[in-house]
């Protein structure tokens, strides 16, 4: 099968498109033939070396976290999955290519009325998000500070958090702010002199928050929320222990995916597709999240 790796930790121009054997489904898992992938961040880390806990590199190594096809193969003792199922679904490695065995429970059905591309990157940053609002504990009545709210989990984050009654404060962008709008939060600019603007739109206070820019938009939480068990981030890992504040992993599993997906058809939860790249155009598409900039998630279509 075709799939996107690299055979030396590097830069984005080290992913390949080559030709790799394509996996069998063990037991208690499916194959899905991949019809599109999500990018994320992490994926940018294990291409520059890192490697994911409980995860072997083995070379040339095929990346990727997220994605969305038709489950072609079913391995001895799954039920609830057939040939033919389109699916959702998680992996730790793998999925930046033409097919990917997982366990079962790292799959959920998808719905008929959500796009591949939609649903392909739906797992990795809906599920941090989910994760990040329901450990932190946000509810109705209380005011919500996320950093980078038009990123791919602020996005989600945000719209979760407005489900539940919170009043969203978000970071972003001047060019980001009628979007955040759009999504119901309360847009604010990011940078020097942050923390005085954000207490000018909460004078109450800010109750809860969350990080997913870094650490300058850590700092900024820790002193506009008091209690520092109710400030979380997902990427300034260096300095959480220093501040005191939650590091925050994402508990991913098929029953908070389906959640999700079901939320996306109904139409309560809007993802954003930035942009679609060919699989064979996998390194324009690192390139492109590196940046750390641009609104919603960048996916590759594969089937």
């Amino acid at each position: 099968m075709k799939a996107a790796a690299f055979s030396a930790p590097g830069g984005p121009e080290v992913l390949e498109l080559v030709e790799v054997d394509t996996p069998e489904a063990g037991p208690g898992q499916v194959r899905v033939r991949v019809k599109a992938a999500g990018v994320q961040p992490v994926d940018l880390a294990v291409r520059e070396g890192w490697t994911p806990p409980g995860a072997t590199l083995v070379y040339p190594q095929v990346i990727g976290n997220e994605f969305a096809g038709v489950v072609d193969q079913v391995g001895a003792d799954v039920t609830g999955y057939s040939v033919g199922d389109e699916v959702l679904g998680f992996s730790t490695l793998g999925a930046y290519a033409e097919y990917v065995a997982v366990p079962a429970d790292q799959v959920t059905h998808k719905p008929a009325n959500v796009p591949w591309e939609v649903a392909a990157g739906l797992s990795g940053a809906g599920q941090a998000a989910h994760t990040a609002v329901e450990v932190l504990g946000v509810k109705d009545g209380e005011t919500f500070l996320v950093h980078a709210a038009a990123g791919a989990v602020g996005t989600v984050a945000v719209q979760l958090a407005r489900m539940i009654g919170a009043t969203v404060i978000g970071t972003a962008s001047e060019a980001n702010h009628d979007y955040l709008r759009s999504l119901g939060a309360i847009p604010v600019t990011y940078g020097e002199g942050l923390v005085e603007r954000v207490r000018a739109l909460a004078p109450d206070g800010v109750d809860v928050s969350l990080d997913a820019a870094g650490a300058d938009g850590l700092r900024a939480a820790v002193e506009l929320v008091a209690d520092k068990d109710r400030v979380g981030t997902m990427v300034a890992f260096e300095i959480y222990q220093e501040l005191g504040v939650r590091w925050l992993g994402s508990k991913r599993s098929p029953e908070r995916l389906a959640t999700l997906a079901r939320l996306v058809d109904e139409g309560a939860l809007k993802i954003q597709v930035r942009r679609t790249y060919p699989l064979e155009q996998a390194a324009d598409a690192h390139r492109e999240v590196g940046t750390g900039h641009g609104r919603g998630k960048v996916v590759l279509s594969i089937g």
